[in-house]
């Protein structure tokens, strides 16, 4: 059970194209994020579709796959963990950031499908 305490797994279509950086030495990193939906019916019975975004980050070879084959819209799986930061911006405000820092992708669908 060890390996499962801090896991996450999304299936989802990208919001953006991959945001590529090479980092001091040659380490590529991106960013993106992925939307995920769901749909359910409200106590109205009216359909309703709820729709999260998630911020990706991926190192090295995953950078090097997601930067040559993703584009907006494309469908993707995502495994990895979930990742806290904090940071003070320029106007000396504390800000907190939560992302998902893939150690797997696997390129599903060609297209964002539409449910």
């Amino acid at each position: 059970m060890y390996a499962l305490r801090n896991k996450v797994q999304l299936i989802g279509n990208l919001g953006i194209t991959p945001e590529v950086k090479t980092l001091d030495g040659g380490k590529k990193m991106v960013r993106f994020t992925i939307a995920t939906s769901e749909v359910y019916k409200n106590s109205k019975g009216e359909r309703v579709k709820d729709t999260q975004w998630h911020n990706v980050v991926a190192w090295g070879q995953i950078a090097d796959i997601a930067s040559k084959y993703l584009e907006k819209g494309k469908e993707v799986a995502v495994e990895g963990k979930l990742v806290h930061r904090d940071y003070t911006d320029k106007s000396g405000v504390k800000k907190y950031f939560t992302e998902v820092q893939a150690t797997e992708l696997l390129l599903l669908g060609n297209k964002m499908r539409e449910d």
